[in-house]
């Protein structure tokens, strides 16, 4: 019986290690939206940059139409320069939702670069697809 419990305690130690963290409710000085609003946000400001976080592989498979890959542990300040150099320029990030710490990384990135009008939309590809908004696919 104390082996039994042995392995179940261990089995349930592995499950936990295998979750992924919740994404930060909020990050200082950036603004959250919702699907609904980043919608609104993209059709007020046509050639907002939308920055996609994920793996290039999630985003060919399909991403909002606009969105640039852009993957956070390669993305470096010159490749955010190219995309938009004022740096008070209104940028939405993106990954693949409130599990995924990818857009929470790559907007911290920004933010130490001296990028000021961050957007996040903390919801990400699970929102939108959840949604069924439209989507683009490579």
């Amino acid at each position: 019986m104390l082996a039994f419990g042995i392995i179940a305690m261990s089995l349930s130690s592995v499950c936990l290690a295998d979750e992924k963290p919740f994404a930060p409710e909020t990050i200082d000085e950036v603004v959250i939206v919702t699907a609904e609003e980043a919608i609104e946000l993209i059709l007020e400001n046509p050639g907002m940059p939308i920055i996609d976080s994920r793996k290039k592989t999630e985003y060919v498979k399909g991403h909002i139409e606009g969105a640039i890959s852009m993957l956070n542990t390669e993305m470096t300040e010159q490749d955010l320069q190219k995309v938009v150099a004022d740096k008070g320029a209104a940028i939405l990030f993106y990954c693949n939702g409130i599990r995924c710490l990818r857009s929470t990384d790559a907007i911290r990135k920004a933010k130490g670069w001296g990028y000021t009008n961050l957007i996040w939309f903390r919801g990400g590809w699970n929102e939108w697809t959840d949604k069924n908004l439209p989507v683009v696919a490579d």
